[in-house]
């Protein structure tokens, strides 16, 4: 039967007493008393029917939620006392279960119900299988999508094959939360690529130059022992070794990929904003206030180029990895990509950067593609990177993320600790603006920690058609990720409706290890 038939057939029957179980906002009127028992049992009947076929037997799918017969949906008057009692707290709520809100597509007037090809695309989206790699071809202008022209035209409207390869990237980050999370140790590591057309060939790991003070380190259990650890793993270098995924980019990609805070070395280096010079031969003039040198937060420096007890700093790592393989295919067409999250995202300019020094001469596009990244350093630093160096630089931002705008001009010098000053930190490159507020997935009033998740950020770039533009009717990935980790950011209607489908999302170890889903949990300092 199809959707149009069961709605005629729930029409067509006597009034009840009680809910429909395919719409249980719906109230009707009491039937006549004569007509009670026949109305009650042939409109049961038809419900449970129409119920069993819209449940029961959706599309087949290859998800473990098949397993179970959903529960039935709670009655409207328990979700609308609910919403009642947490609006009277200041909350900002759903007025009632419409699933209008959620999917534009199954809108329908005064009716809550969902067609067997929208609890399959809904089922869809609750998967946390990975997205597949982008099929378009972009071999023709691939160094227009690696940002040569700066985007132009490329990003409002968004182009579709940008989203694509930005969302690839993304998931190239989220692999590197993954990685550290399972086994935060710094030690060697077998990687695993949500893109199998990219091989991962080195680990990467930052050093800070803090000391960690006696106490805190004696009272450290071994459990813990990896928040206060100097050396941590950060990201890794990986290489597209894929020929038909070559052909289809026009190139063989480079990729540096660089996760956000995790540690407390790293959130306290992120509080050093003051401002030194980049090169090592300015420091003597660490104190100058002179515009024309370029400068950055000393802490993301210090991460950068400190060298650990047992592994080479971040910055000789990268350099070194990123020069074999350049020689290893040496005549092939070639780009170079720096990938990086918050913190990540300003340890990839410093990487940018000094590539750039050092690839010069061989003409090898060099773009950074980060997302949620605060400001890193001054005017000078900014204009070395893209008119001297030719760094293409996208900055994918939330308009709800804080991490973004700071340091603020205000709080600049308050957060100089163990720096020079001089303040001046500007944001670079070109800018890629996305709003929590457009998602139908997301509350409006989602909390910093949502705003600045990277799921959050690649759930809001799959929606993204451009500004002023509403969510795309056909974004398509899942949204398992944000139900596990930010589900008090998520509108209660999706989860209930990810309730009644039967969705349990995976435990979380306590100990922060491992899990599927575990990508982007910790957010960077606000």
């Amino acid at each position: 039967m199809s959707t149009a038939a069961a709605a005629a057939a729930i029409t067509a029957t006597p009034r009840q007493t009680r809910p429909s179980p395919l719409n249980p906002n719906a109230r009707s009127a009491a039937s006549p008393a004569t007509n009670a028992t026949v109305s009650t049992t042939t409109t049961t009947r038809t419900h449970l029917s129409n119920l069993d076929r819209l449940l029961i037997r959706p599309p087949p799918l290859p998800l473990p939620l098949h397993n179970k017969r959903p529960p039935p949906p709670p009655p409207a008057d328990d979700l609308a006392a609910a919403d009642d009692d947490r609006s009277s707290r200041g909350g900002r709520l759903l007025n009632a279960l419409n699933l209008s809100t959620l999917l534009p597509f199954t809108r329908k007037p005064a009716v809550d119900e969902m067609s067997p090809r929208s609890l399959a695309h809904l089922q869809r989206l609750l998967t946390l299988s990975p997205r597949q790699s982008p099929k378009c071809s972009i071999a023709g202008e691939w160094r227009r999508f690696h940002g040569d022209g700066g985007w132009d035209g490329l990003l409002d409207p968004l182009d579709q094959n940008l989203r694509r390869e930005i969302l690839r990237y993304g998931d190239l980050v989220q692999a590197a939360y993954a990685t550290f999370h399972s086994m935060p140790a710094p030690e060697q590591r077998a990687l695993v690529l949500p893109d199998r057309s990219y091989r991962a060939t080195r680990c990467l790991f930052a050093t800070s130059s803090l000391s960690i003070p006696t106490w805190m380190a004696n009272r450290r259990s071994s459990a813990t022992a990896w928040l206060t650890q100097r050396s941590s793993f950060v990201g890794y270098v990986a290489v597209c070794d894929d020929e038909n995924e070559i052909r289809r980019m026009g190139r063989r990609d480079i990729v540096v990929v660089l996760r956000g805070t995790a540690t407390c070395p790293e959130w306290a280096e992120n509080l050093r904003a003051g401002l030194v010079p980049v090169d090592d031969d300015d420091d003597d003039v660490a104190s100058s206030s002179s515009p024309a040198t370029a400068k950055v937060a000393k802490g993301f420096l210090s991460l950068y180029k400190t060298a650990g007890d047992h592994v080479a700093s971040l910055s000789e790592s990268i350099v070194d990895e990123v020069k074999r393989l350049v020689d290893l295919y040496k005549g092939e067409e070639m780009s170079i990509t720096v990938v990086g999250h918050s913190l990540g995202a300003s340890l990839a300019l410093l990487a940018a950067d000094e590539l750039a020094a050092a690839e010069l001469r061989r003409a090898i596009p060099i773009a950074v593609v980060s997302f949620g990244g605060p400001k890193t350093g001054n005017r000078a630093f900014a204009d070395r990177l893209e008119r001297v160096r030719g760094v293409n630089v996208l900055r994918v931002v939330n308009a709800g993320d804080v991490v973004t705008r700071v340091p603020a001009a205000a709080a600049a010098p308050a957060m100089m600790i163990g720096g020079g000053g001089g303040g001046g930190h500007v944001h670079v490159g070109a800018e890629l603006r996305v709003d929590s507020r457009d998602s139908p997935c997301l509350r409006a009033d989602a909390g910093p920690a949502c705003c600045h998740d990277l799921e959050a950020y690649l759930h809001l770039l799959d929606g993204f058609a451009g500004a002023g533009k509403p969510f795309r009717a056909d974004a398509s990935r899942s949204v398992a990720r944000l139900l596990t980790y930010q589900r008090p950011s998520v509108r209660r209607a999706y989860v209930e409706r990810a309730r009644v489908l039967g969705f349990e999302p995976p435990a979380t170890p306590r100990n922060g290890a491992g899990g599927e889903g575990q990508y982007g949990y910790l957010a960077s300092p606000t």
